[in-house]
């Protein structure tokens, strides 16, 4: 046998154990060792593992912050609400406030023949046979459309917030300040009042 081994040529197990061949093929499943024979990806890119997001992942994102707006959003159209509400209230009480200081300028330039139809009126000359009974009555009924109401009566309590006392007269028969008779009616045009009425009051004795 140590014969054999002297005769075999010195180097043939080192050659046996050196010859590696450029395209030697790994069996499956088993791992080349590092740096033996491995390929990179053509192109010269390495392999990534990240999740790519399609459009309809980034649609569904959009839809679903939408349906499910945070306390910010909600706050902030919350806050956009009140204030168009609050908006909108002072618009519409400007807009009849400068239809109410419209039409009682209008109105106002009529006051002085409405006062002539109260004198007429009082001395007998609108009676249903009168001339111009018809037309006082279309007068008064055309500015009771507008908003325009007379108060001020005989026998109502005196108020200085809406009557004129131009004259008093004491007397037994009255118990608080009572108008006796209207010299001049005054008129209100919704909330606003034109014209106090001008009145003769009867006072306590």
């Amino acid at each position: 046998m140590s014969d054999q081994r002297e005769n075999e040529p010195e180097g043939q197990d080192d050659e046996l154990i050196q010859a590696e061949g450029p395209d030697i093929e790994m069996p499956e499943g088993a791992e080349a060792p590092e740096g033996a024979g491995a390929r990179a990806p053509e192109g010269g890119e390495s392999p990534v593992d990240e999740e790519v997001l399609t459009v309809d992942d980034i649609l569904n994102a959009a839809n679903a912050e939408v349906q499910e707006p945070t306390d910010e959003h909600l706050a902030d159209l919350k806050r956009v609400t009140a204030e168009y509400a609050n908006y909108r209230k002072r618009t519409e009480a400007n807009r009849e406030v400068e239809r109410e200081r419209a039409v009682g300028a209008a109105v106002a330039v009529l006051l002085p023949v409405l006062d002539d139809l109260d004198r007429a009126e009082k001395h007998g000359d609108l009676e249903s046979d009168a001339p111009f009974a018809t037309i006082a009555a279309k007068l008064r009924g055309a500015v009771e459309k507008l908003g325009l109401a007379p108060f001020g009566a005989v026998g109502e309590p005196f108020d200085p917030q809406r009557h004129e006392a131009i004259f008093q007269q004491p007397s037994d028969e009255v118990e608080v300040d009572t108008v006796a008779d209207v010299v001049e009616t005054g008129y209100t045009l919704g909330g606003t009042q034109l014209r106090a009425a001008k009145v003769v009051v009867k006072t306590p004795q």
